[in-house]
């Protein structure tokens, strides 16, 4: 009877260590996106500020700085081990995905920037745009896989 009741204890100990494994990964990356927030409002008002004023030097200047700084979570959430639990690697390429294309933002913000003709520009803003149409969708399956994660592995996203 005793190495029934162990073989228990261990199961139920596992599933416990599993499940905060999982919601400490979650919590992770979300602590990563929301570090990005402020940062993300100043240089969006830099960037309208600085393209009206048609100050490319600066709207260059401050877009790079942000490629880099969502570079770093990336960079970040990459080397984080993924936890053994239900969907963690799908949850991550999400993730990964969805701060791929922060950066692509930031991206266009300074290739427009540094566009040597007013043509050029205007290509470019074009595809920026065009890229932006995907943030509601990039967004959305980032939470379908976060929610499917949690689920999967006992706790609720906050």
């Amino acid at each position: 009877m005793k190495p029934i009741l162990v073989v228990l204890l261990a199961l139920v100990l596992f599933s416990c260590n599993s499940k905060k494994a999982a919601f400490n990964f979650s919590e992770a990356i979300v602590a990563k996106e929301k570090s990005l927030t402020a940062d993300i409002t100043m240089t969006e008002e830099k960037v309208k500020q600085f393209f009206g004023e048609d100050k490319m030097d600066s709207m260059a200047a401050v877009s790079e700085r942000m490629v880099n700084k969502v570079q770093s979570k990336i960079d970040e959430i990459q080397e984080m081990k993924t936890p053994d639990a239900k969907g963690a690697a799908g949850f991550k390429e999400a993730a990964l995905k969805y701060f791929k294309f922060i950066r692509s933002v930031y991206v266009s913000y300074k290739d427009v920037a540094q566009a040597k003709t007013d043509e050029a520009r205007q290509q470019l803003v074009e595809a920026m745009q065009e890229n932006l149409k995907r943030k509601d969708a990039v967004i959305e399956e980032m939470q379908k896989e976060q929610r499917g994660f949690a689920k999967d592995n006992g706790f609720k996203v906050q």
